[in-house]
């Protein structure tokens, strides 16, 4: 286990950031053993202009306006940078030349900024552990030079029209002057070995501490007259990853079943046929700690992903809460998915998805039940960051970092 290191972490999403974070819990884990500077991007002028009104973007107008980075520390070895400087929004440009120009203007900027945070900390041969963030800090190494430079994926960002312009050729040639590569999908790890042979397959933390069926105690009033068996999804319903056909077939086909669905939903599901199926029921968003009370209602739980560049090599944090509570579970067969091939039933058509939640409803059984949960609870993010520690020890001993 990394231990008694100093320790920057960047990446896409800040420390207040309103939704959850890998980057945010791997940086607490580390704290507990490291000292950890988290670092916020630096405003960008677009959005400084377009989102202005936000709370946020007005504490890091105020900041800059001070000319002086705020540091906010949050424990006894976890500090948080709000970056006292602005970066021009150029990824509307289309010339390599004049992209790679501009970046550098903004690393520099933005690396000045954490030179003065770090000094002040007095942090010495440290590590940047970078989330992702294949833009802005793209020249971190060259600035700041640390004793060992980690790039983080954990989404096939390139995917992504944002990222994609530039992203193709640029988050290639990060992956291969990091001195590692480590991710959290068997997929994403094979993509980044082509451009960094020191790439590993980390896992993913999760915490399940809430999903323990032993700890709900009551049935949610809007769920209660749902006819048995529940065939249940819980997060956001989005076209972009959910498969909306799928989840179509399955109740026209299977009209016995009740199809539960528990999330915001886009436009898309807003508009879907779902909607007028009898045996198909959209329960809304609810708050965190309301889910584990509709998933212990479910009979089988699913995740109808879409295949795309975009899902493709996703970890699906959701299984690991679907097993946590013991639940069968029918999800879409991809590589990322093979790590919970023993434990969950794979789907590869809208028809083997009959199949499988045939199986899962007539195979379920106590003993099913306990080895699932087992399975989930050690995909903690203590594990996962032993797993980065691992990865950096590796490297190191074979002499392949900088």
């Amino acid at each position: 286990m990394l231990q008694n290191r100093d320790i920057i972490v960047v990446g896409i999403q800040a420390w207040d950031i309103e939704i959850g974070s890998n980057c945010k819990n791997i940086a607490q884990e580390l704290a507990k053993n490291n000292r950890v500077l988290y670092v916020n991007s630096p405003l960008d002028r677009i959005s400084m202009f377009r989102e202005r009104k936000s709370e946020r973007i007005k504490k890091r107008i105020k900041i800059v306006k001070t000319g002086r980075p705020e540091l906010v520390e949050h424990s006894a070895n976890l500090w948080n940078l709000f970056p006292a400087t602005i970066i021009e929004s150029i990824n509307w440009i289309g010339s390599p030349l004049v992209f790679d120009w501009m970046n550098r203007i903004n690393n520099k900027r933005f690396a000045k900024q954490i030179r003065i945070a770090i000094n002040f900390l007095g942090f010495k041969d440290y590590l940047i552990f970078n989330d992702s963030d294949m833009f802005r800090s793209f020249y971190l190494k060259e600035f700041l030079n640390p004793e060992t430079y980690i790039y983080y994926t954990r989404d096939n960002l390139i995917a992504v029209d944002y990222w994609k312009k530039q992203g193709v050729r640029l988050e290639a040639l990060h992956m291969k002057k990091a001195d590692l590569v480590v991710a959290n999908s068997t997929y994403l790890a094979s993509l980044a070995r082509e451009f960094n042979p020191n790439s590993f397959y980390v896992g993913q933390g999760c915490d399940v501490s809430l999903f323990d069926s032993s700890l709900v105690t009551v049935v949610p009033s809007d769920i209660q007259p749902v006819k048995k068996p529940i065939i249940g999804y819980i997060g956001a319903l989005l076209s972009l990853r959910l498969d909306i056909q799928v989840l179509e077939y399955i109740a026209e086909n299977r009209p016995d079943w009740s199809i539960v669905l528990v999330g915001p939903e886009d436009d898309a599901f807003k508009t879907s046929r779902l909607h007028q199926l009898p045996n198909v029921h959209f329960l809304g968003n609810k708050m965190g700690s309301e889910l584990p009370s509709y998933l212990n209602y479910f009979d089988v739980a699913i995740n109808p992903q879409i295949l795309s560049p975009v899902t493709i090599g996703n970890y699906p944090r959701k299984i690991d809460e679907y097993l946590a509570m013991g639940k069968p579970t029918v999800a879409t067969k991809t590589e990322a998915m093979s790590v919970f091939a023993d434990f969950t039933y794979l789907a590869e058509t809208r028809e083997e998805y009959i199949e499988c939640i045939d199986k899962a409803l007539l195979e379920d059984s106590d003993q099913l039940h306990f080895s699932r949960e087992q399975f989930a609870k050690h995909h903690t993010w203590e594990n996962n960051v032993l797993e980065i520690s691992k990865a950096v020890e590796a490297v190191k001993k074979s002499g392949r970092s900088s």
